[in-house]
């Protein structure tokens, strides 16, 4: 295997410490960062990270002094705006650099969940119907959207305002959540029907080439009978609630013949058709009469040891050296004019 000059690219406050001696990495913010770097020195390759925050001059002082083969982009944000992290990668591009990850097209498609929804929905894969409620815009429910409904923010994820509340079964309900949406994400809000059924993930590797990883699935077997069965911000962050609640993120079981092979294809479909390249993930929901509805897509996902991608990369086979290899691999083999 060559060896190669990395540029590892993450946000400033995630650079990881030179020594995590005493430190409990599994618990840390940079978690990710850390396997990563760690991962792909034990590889072989020359690593320099960069932290990013609101400049692009440091990317371009390490691409001018260190002159990658590659850069590792783990960047989600751009001076703390998730939407901007599409404008890093089309700076790679522009400086011919190649990149790991999602291209600069496929991110503003995969990061906008309306636009996915609208362009999925073009192609008959099923969506939930939704509305958008712009900052400083009254509530107009249309007619065929009818509770309950589940308000989430436009633009950003890692269920960054989900909560118990954010499943709404009246009008008041409803723009309560929109108006906490608005004030305390400072973002649009996204409303859509609330599919009640199973919740799973998808992760997907290639370029013009994809493959689907095993099905994977949120399982809330433990949660109380009152409970909505979503992922809220607590749940996705909180280990010892995760614990309290029997919360399992595991290899899909059980599913009925030729669901999982049919939940692929559809994940194959949209990653296609949002112009995604090098890895994201499909997040959906199936309704008790089998019904796939796509949820949203995350280009980029979360890479650390452990997680549900690298652990649905690890069932299928890869291991994770050889599956942040391969997406090394694929970033080289990447061509920017290829998107479209």
């Amino acid at each position: 295997m060559k060896r190669l000059r990395v540029l590892a690219l993450m946000h400033k406050s995630l650079v990881p410490p030179e020594d995590v001696t005493g430190i409990d990495v599994e618990a840390a913010d940079w978690m990710t960062e850390h396997h990563v770097m760690t991962t792909l020195r034990g590889l072989g390759h020359e690593v320099l990270h960069v932290g990013v925050a609101g400049d692009l001059a440091p990317i371009r002082d390490a691409i001018r002094d260190f002159k990658p083969d590659v850069a590792f982009n783990l960047i989600e944000a751009f001076d703390d705006v998730v939407t901007w992290d599409q404008n890093v990668v089309a700076y790679l591009e522009l400086s011919k650099v190649p990149y790991t990850g999602c291209n600069s097209r496929g991110l503003m498609l995969g990061r906008d969940k309306a636009l996915t929804k609208k362009l999925l929905a073009f192609h008959r894969i099923a969506v939930p119907e939704f509305m958008i409620v712009p900052r400083r815009r009254r509530i107009r429910r249309p007619k065929r959207l009818g509770f309950p409904l589940i308000v989430k923010s436009l633009t950003l994820d890692a269920s960054i305002g989900i909560s118990q509340a954010s499943v709404v079964e009246d009008e008041d309900k409803l723009a309560e959540r929109v108006r906490f949406i608005h004030e305390s994400l400072d973002t649009d809000a996204l409303v859509e029907s609330y599919i009640e059924g199973r919740e799973l993930y998808v992760g997907l590797l290639g370029n013009q080439r994809v493959t689907a990883l095993p099905v994977w699935e949120l399982s809330f077997a433990n949660m109380p009978e009152e409970s909505r069965k979503i992922a809220t911000e607590r749940l996705k962050w909180s280990l010892s609630y995760q614990r309290k609640h029997g919360i399992v993120n595991a290899e899909a079981k059980d599913l009925p013949p030729g669901l999982a092979e049919r939940v692929q294809a559809i994940c194959k479909r949209a990653y296609r058709i949002l112009l995604l390249s090098g890895y994201a993930r499909i997040d959906l929901r199936v309704d008790p009469g089998g019904r796939v509805y796509v949820i949203e897509a995350n280009p980029n996902p979360q890479l650390a040891q452990g997680e549900d991608f690298a652990a649905s990369a690890l069932r299928a086979g890869i291991e994770y050296g050889p599956l942040l290899q391969r997406i090394v691999n694929l970033g080289l083999r990447w061509e920017p004019g290829a998107a479209g």
